[in-house]
């Protein structure tokens, strides 16, 4: 039986006509998809060049990854995996005529993609009309996974990481006065709205936001925002933001208050955090659902693989877009076949041991994890203690 979802959101609507004028329409019922004589194919959509990239490479190069140790034990249903690049440049527009590029095409099983919750909630109307299994490794946005039956998320509901940011800021760190930094588009926005509404419910203890300040995603001076938060006696700042917010905020920041505490979100959990940031980004909090230096020898071993593959180590985000391939195969192969319908029913109930921790859809499509807490220690990452 299929399973219920949430009722469309407005915002949902406004994507929904998007994918409308796009050109594409409800198919009649499910049919096989994804499967030439000899291949499967899976799309992984997402920014390949641009600011952030490094999130778009980290998906491909997990999704290959994958797939090669698939394809080395025979692969799926007797057929090789074909892991098909597109680059959406973390743009809405790019990622709506992606969308229907890839459900023109007819031989794709399914999406691992996109990457921000705004880009997600463009190209998914287009998916689910189409039939077409899209999982996200990194969607938190509540609403994404309402879109559809066939709309998925391998990462948790904002909601729930961003709780887990304030229980650093004022459990770990010990702080009451925060301020909020957050990137001026629909993630960051809800973001610091969330972050805003599970504040008050500790109000009692002393804790307030004291000042909130929006900026331009990959701006180079962010000191109006800090002066600002500065003066308003923020002894915690939360960024809401990708690595490339939280160094240069860091780096910034700490010219002004050497003290001040920063606690971030896992899509900034990167090596290139700390490239960026250097010694100012010492110290700098987030809750991660995948740590690389576990001492897990599932994860160790993955890591190492990785890192040889690469020259780098696998991101949180990176590594759910890994599972969420292993996710995928595992429901064709228990489906035993490649029709739309009976994938997508096998999916939502697969229990997968996965590198990110065990994970099953619910009803929603939605997943639940617990969280590592992860700071900066000489130049490291290390598991908050």
């Amino acid at each position: 039986m299929k399973k219920m979802k949430k009722v469309l959101s407005l915002a949902m609507i406004s994507a929904m006509t998007i994918s409308l004028l796009a050109g594409c329409g409800k198919k009649e019922g499910s049919k096989e998809t994804g499967s030439s004589a000899d291949t499967i194919k899976i799309a992984v959509a997402a920014p390949m060049t641009g600011d952030n990239a490094e999130y778009g490479q980290g998906f491909l190069n997990a999704a290959n990854m994958m797939a090669e140790e698939w394809n080395a034990k025979g692969g799926v249903l007797g057929k090789q995996i074909d892991i098909v690049p597109y680059d959406d440049k973390n743009s809405s527009e790019e990622a709506a005529t992606i969308a229907q590029k890839i459900v023109s095409s007819k031989d794709i099983i399914g999406v691992i993609g996109h990457f921000a919750s705004g880009v997600c909630m463009t190209a998914a109307p287009v998916y689910n009309e189409n039939n077409i299994i899209e999982i996200s490794p990194s969607a938190s946005h509540k609403d994404y996974s309402g879109i559809g039956d066939y709309i998925f998320r391998n990462n948790t509901v904002i909601s729930t990481e961003a709780k887990a940011s304030l229980d650093i800021a004022v459990n770990d760190f010990g702080k009451k006065n925060i301020g909020i930094i957050s990137i001026k588009t629909d993630w960051g926005t809800g973001t610091a709205q969330v972050i805003k509404d599970l504040a008050t419910e500790l109000e009692g203890d002393g804790v307030k936001i004291v000042a909130h300040e929006e900026v331009v995603e990959g701006s180079d001076d962010y000191s109006p925002a800090i002066t600002k938060l500065n003066e308003a006696g923020a002894d915690v700042v939360i960024c809401a933001g990708m690595y490339n917010l939280v160094a240069p905020v860091a780096k910034q920041y700490k010219r002004v208050n050497p003290d001040i505490k920063i606690v971030g979100f896992s899509n900034a959990y990167s090596q290139q955090l700390i490239e960026l940031g250097g010694e100012d980004v010492e110290g700098v909090g987030f809750p991660v659902i995948f740590f690389s230096g576990s001492e897990d020898p599932t994860i160790q071993a993955y890591v190492e693989k990785y890192k040889g593959k690469f020259g780098n180590e696998p991101s949180a985000l990176t590594s759910q877009a890994y599972d969420s391939v292993g996710m995928l195969l595992t429901a064709i192969q228990e489906a035993g076949t490649t029709d739309s319908a009976k994938v997508r029913e096998a999916l939502t109930g697969v229990q997968y041991p996965g590198v990110a921790g065990d994970t099953k859809f619910d009803e929603n499509g939605d997943v639940q994890k617990e969280f590592v807490k992860v700071t900066i220690e000489n130049g490291k990452f290390v598991q908050m203690k």
